[in-house]
Parts: structure tokens; sequence; C-alpha cells
């Protein structure tokens, strides 16, 4: 018996030994995954430039949809949150998620003003937290240095990586000005297709957790036709002004897409499982492209629903709710405080952020109010909302106020009649939630 137990034995490791090396030099043996997930997910931050609910697939607003099945799936497969609240332009947004403060903290309440070395940035914050738990980077558009010659690099603020535009846009999507901490030299490559393989590049590079914030310039201006291969809009002559520039917008949307499509490829498949993808628009549409139920007074710039209440979709590791509509309140400092409890902080809510990692497994609530603000050199207004109605109120006093359960898109000023008892109540209760907020 045990004669017979040893020729099988040695049977099997003859046959194992053949098959080990009947393989060719230049045959590989089966690669072996890593586990599919770690208790420490990859977190990426795509912000879309000048992208609202009416140039995004599965909003209401608006007729005419780029194709994108990449960012379309984020929101397929995971969660949607149609009542996110931004900034009317980019520079505060940013600002806002990078600090989890609201603009009138930071200084920085319009586009081009600076933020301060001296606020604790997201990243820098997730790293002592966590003992430098996490690789970071910040590839793309920046736009929080200010527009003097003191050009701040984002790597000054804690983190560990930057490369891109340090500047808010450029005159071409085929020549601007790269930089990154060893250069600045100008760049010929499709601005969108670059920031992607910067991004594939370092994320390769990468042996611990990483939080990559990949900030496109799509769809921002100037309109252009991207390469023919990434978009469906066609044979685009050169775009001058008066032309239709929806069909460029869309294209430059579609390529953005297009490219989060290679970058989402270039993973391995536990490496893709095992991240979290945060998608969201920094402000909303362009004038010139703003569709109905928008205006070229309502969209971007402005404080109304079209200039601030953007797109985003949560999906990936650790997301539960697949394919739903969150309708909680959402303001853009609430990324600073979830993205860090994803890193793994025990934290809920720390300056003007609140944290929402419960609502990417369960219906909760999460905000009873959400505050927005802009100060463009000429006036100070600030907007706030209970979800059901919302008042504006400017540095001179005028106020202006709107149901937004029956008059989502802001066309009956209540203020310009008389409020009911109920209305004078909760303008009460705004105006003294605004002075909370403020003080």
């Amino acid at each position: 018996m045990l004669l017979k137990t040893l020729n099988s034995i040695g049977i099997l490791l003859i046959i194992s030994t053949c098959l080990l090396f009947s393989c060719s030099k230049n045959e590989a043996l089966p690669s072996i995954e890593e586990p599919t997930t770690t208790s420490a997910p990859n977190i990426l931050l795509i912000i879309a430039d000048d992208m609202g609910k009416d140039a995004t697939t599965g909003f209401s607003e608006g007729l005419i949809k780029p194709n994108t099945p990449h960012i379309n799936s984020f929101k397929n497969e995971g969660i949607s949150f149609d009542n996110c609240w931004v900034n009317p332009t980019c520079s505060p947004t940013r600002a806002s998620i990078i600090t989890g403060k609201y603009g009138y903290r930071t200084g920085v309440k319009w586009a081009n003003d600076k933020l301060h070395s001296s606020e604790m940035t997201l990243q820098k914050y997730i790293n002592q937290q966590t003992s430098d738990a996490y690789a970071t980077a910040l590839i793309g558009k920046w736009h929080l240095s200010g527009s003097g010659l003191n050009i701040s690099n984002p790597e000054d603020f804690g983190i560990d990586y930057y490369a891109g535009l340090l500047g808010g846009g450029v005159q071409s999507y085929t020549q601007w000005m790269f930089s990154s901490a060893l250069e600045q030299t100008t760049e010929t490559s499709y601005i969108t297709e670059k920031f992607t393989t910067l991004s594939i590049d370092w994320i390769k590079a990468q042996d611990k957790p990483w939080f990559l914030w990949l900030a496109y310039t799509a769809p921002h201006t100037p309109f252009h036709s991207p390469p023919a291969q990434m978009h469906s809009q066609g044979n685009l002559p050169e775009y001058v002004d008066g032309m239709d520039a929806t069909p460029y917008y869309l294209a430059a949307i579609e390529a953005m897409d297009y490219q989060i499509g290679q970058l989402l490829d270039s993973m391995t498949s536990s490496e893709r499982e095992n991240t979290i993808v945060i998608f969201i628009g920094d402000n909303g549409t362009p004038n010139q492209v703003a569709q109905f139920p928008y205006s070229n007074t309502s969209a971007k710039g402005s404080l109304y629903q079209g200039g601030i209440n953007t797109p985003l979709f949560v999906s990936g590791a650790g997301v539960e709710r697949m394919g739903v509509t969150d309708s909680n309140l959402i303001n853009s400092t609430d990324l600073f405080a979830t993205i860090a409890a994803l890193a793994g902080v025990s934290v809920s809510e720390i300056n003007d952020s609140k944290s929402f990692k419960p609502l990417l497994s369960s219906e909760n609530s999460h905000r009873d109010f959400q505050y927005s603000e802009k100060d463009d050199g000429t006036m100070e207004t600030w907007v706030i909302s209970n979800g059901t109605y919302k008042l504006f109120t400017d540095t001179d006093g005028n106020q202006e106020m709107y149901a937004l359960q029956t008059d989502p898109y802001e066309s009956n000023n209540l203020l310009k009649g008389n409020l009911n008892t109920t209305q004078e109540n909760i303008k009460n209760d705004l105006e003294a939630e605004l002075i909370l907020i403020r003080n």
C-alpha cells in the first residue's frame, strides 16, 4: 500500500514537472490576481469642468445628451445624488472640496482666488490621520494659485504628486502649459488624453492604496473638435463664434468619457474592484450651451439651480446601493469628510464638511440645510435651502425666495407677493441658519 502511494506521488511530480518545463521561454504562466478587496480602498475623484445636469445622461434637464457609457455606469452601478450643491465657478468648488470649508472662510469665493498655504488640505489630513497610509496625487486642473506671478505648486499643500494645468483654462486643448514639480513646458498632446496617461502611469507606480484627484479641463471652453475616435458628434469644422457650440461641447464630454474608459481599462480587475469612484461637476453648464429649463442667466456663474446643482455619482468598492437616486442635501464641502472616512479616518464632521459615507450602504438622513455663495467682486450673495425652499440674500439686503418642490427652476420669486404663515416661518428659519453658518 505504501509503495502504491509513493508511486502515485512520483507520477504526479513527474507530470507537474513536465507541464512546468513544457512552456517555452516566451510563454508566461497564468498570473495570480491579488485579493479582490482590501481594508483600504483606492479612491478616484473625477472632476468635470463646467458639466451641468442638462449635459448629463440620467437627468430630466436638457434634451440633447452626450454619449457617455463610462460616466453612465457610475450612475447605473452606484448612487446618483441629485441634490448636490457646488459653487457657481470652479475655484471655490475645488477649494471647498480640498478644505471642507465654505469660501468665505478660505477667501476663495470666485474663479482665480488663491488658496492660502496655511489651509489643511484633504490629502494632508488623510496622511496625518493614517500615518501616510495613502499615496496621493492631483492630476489635471488646479486653479487655486490665483493669477499672479507667485504661483504655488499643489505639492506645497501636502499632495505627494502633481502634474497638470496650474491655471483655470487653456487657449487650445492641443497647445497648453504643462506644469509639474520638475518642469513647466508647452505641451501639444490633447489635454484630456494627457491627464489620463499621467494618471495611468501614476497608478501603475503605486504599491499602497491611493487617492487620485483627477481634474479634467473638459468640457470647459474653448469649443473645439476632439480627436475623431473619442467622440460621436461627426466631422466638426473648426469652431468660430456664432456657430452652434452644443456639438463641440458634447464632443469634449464624450472625449473625456472615452479617456475615463482608458483609465479604467488600464487597471487590473482586482484593483478596479477595490476602487471607489466619485464623479462630480464643478459648476453648471456654460451659458453658451445651457439647455432648457436653464438659461444663459441661470447656468454657470449663477446661484440658481443651473449654476450650482450638478451631477454627483458614487460607485465601486463599498457602495452597496446600486442604481439608486438619493435626494439628500449634499454640499461640495462634504467630500472632504466623506473621502477621509473612506480612507479610514474616524471622522463624521469637520469644518463645514459632513461625511455622507453612511449613505453609500443605507438610506439615512444627511443635512437639514445646504449653502452656497458667490462674490464676483461686484456683489456678494448667499443662498440657503432646506430642500423645499431656497432663499437668496445679498450684501445690499436684496432677497429672493423660491418653492423648489413646485418651482424647481426658480421662475416665481415668492417675495414679490405675500408669504403665508408657513412660508414666513420657513423664511425666518432659513435666515437664522444663514446667520449660524456665516458666524
